[in-house]
Parts: structure tokens; sequence; C-alpha cells
């Protein structure tokens, strides 16, 4: 089924391979993530991941086979989303948003698909959504997370720029801000001082905007710990290349600082 002249989220295509399951859903963004997602999938099945919570990938317009509808079902994928229109990550994530909101689910968890993140760490993520936590944010760097192979120029750009920035513009201390494994509640995504469903979160401005606004609107929040694990030895998987990438996010983080995402 293809949705259209949506207000604020892209054209996209849906395909539901089950009916909802559960209360809580995992949104998996991708494009042309190949095997990583396939591995990250497969790691998810074997911990019984897909039992627990339905899995919405939430393809980018992937060229690869790494959105081939046998392998998602097989891996245990609940549905698959397709961007159709414009727009990057941050585009991903609103029609991954507006979708789950629309059938239903009460709480949104996100991960890469890039098979970084201890996917296996989800029920933790349910967990705090039950205890009616509003955000919660994985992070590596604090008692009981893991940082395994971490670029050191990524790692002293997230300690020492990005969640410093981030914890002022909160008002309250985050640690790994950059990271995209996240639980969000029904209840935040739909405040009416949030508004998600904005063209202006293109690439990764609603990260960022999401990152400080539940504090600063007194909703609770928390992190837990996680690990994330670059490959040793090999290419980076990330969709942040170069000095072009990183001066945007620089830009976002200022641009998210000085209120310009607020409504």
């Amino acid at each position: 089924m293809i949705y259209k002249n949506l207000q604020g989220v892209p054209e996209f295509d849906c395909i539901e391979y089950e009916a909802k399951k559960t209360k809580y859903c995992l949104l998996i963004p991708i494009l042309n993530e190949g095997e990583r997602i396939h591995k990250e999938l497969r790691r998810a099945k074997e911990v019984g991941v897909n039992t627990l919570i339905d899995i919405v990938i939430c393809d980018g317009g992937s060229t690869d086979n790494c959105a081939d509808d046998n392998i998602l079902r097989e891996l245990g994928v609940n549905t698959l989303l397709t961007k159709i229109g414009t727009g990057k990550q941050g585009a991903q994530v609103r029609m991954g948003f507006w979708w789950a909101l629309g059938r239903g689910y009460e709480g949104f968890i996100t991960i890469d698909g890039n098979n970084k993140d201890s996917i296996e760490d989800v029920p933790a993520f349910i967990a705090r959504l039950d205890e009616d936590y509003d955000f919660v944010q994985g992070s590596r760097f604090i008692k009981g997370g893991k940082a395994i192979n971490t670029p050191f120029v990524r790692w002293l750009a997230v300690r020492l720029i990005h969640a410093p920035i981030i914890s002022i513009t909160a008002k309250k201390k985050f640690t790994d801000t950059t990271n995209a494994y996240r639980a969000y509640s029904k209840k935040y995504i739909t405040h009416p001082s949030v508004q998600p469903f904005r063209d202006i979160f293109s690439t990764y401005e609603l990260l960022a905007y999401l990152s400080v606004k539940a504090s600063r609107l007194g909703l609770k929040t928390c992190e837990i710990p996680i690990t994330r694990q670059y490959p040793k030895n090999e290419k980076t998987p990330t969709k942040i290349k170069g000095f072009r990438g990183n001066n945007l996010l620089l830009k976002i983080l200022f641009e998210n600082a000085r209120g310009k995402y607020d409504v």
C-alpha cells in the first residue's frame, strides 16, 4: 500500500508481513546495508527479540538486496516501509513514527541497521517504556555499557563536543548523543510541543531535537547501557562521512542549541 500527500511525512510504500502483535515496535532505518542488516536481524531472532516486539524496517530506497521480502520475512520482520519521497534518515524515522502511531503502538524503539549495536538489549528498552519513561537513550559510555573499536576521532567528537552541547541544551546530562539506539513513548512523540512531522527534519535534525526536547518538557528520561561495536580492520559502517558529513552534524548541533527546531 502506498501512502502519499501526507503532511510532514514522505510518500512511502508499506508491506505488512504480519498483523500487529505487540505493544511497542522496533523501527530500523536502513539504506543499502547489505548483509549487515541481515546479520543484525539474525542476532535478534536468535534471542527472540522478534517475539517480544514487532520489527519494522524503514528503508530509504535501497538498491541492494538488503530489503528483499523473502529474507526479511524469514528473519522475523513484521513490516517493511519503503520511502519514496524526499529526505534521508530523518524522513525515514518520520515515516516510521507516523505509520506506527496509526497502527496503535504505545512506544517506539529505534536502532541503526548496520549491526553495530547490541540488539539483544531491546528488552531493557521495553522495560523502561513499561516503567513510563518517555525518552530512553542507549549509551556505551555509562556503567555496564561497552564501546568496542570506536574510532578515536569519533570518540573525541562525541565525548568532548556533541554530548556536552546536547546536555547543556537538554538541561540534563547525556553521554552518547549521536547514538540512535533509543526508545520514545507515544506521549512524547505526540506531545503538542514536539511536532516531529515537519519537513525540516530531513537528515539528522530529528535525532538531535528529540535528544533534548523531552527533558526540557519535564518528561521522564534516562540512559541505559548498551554495547556499540565497530568492526575491526574493516571500513567503518556509517552514513556520516568526511568533512561534509561531520560539518553537517555540527551545524545541526548548534542550530538545535539555538532552538531552530522548536515550535
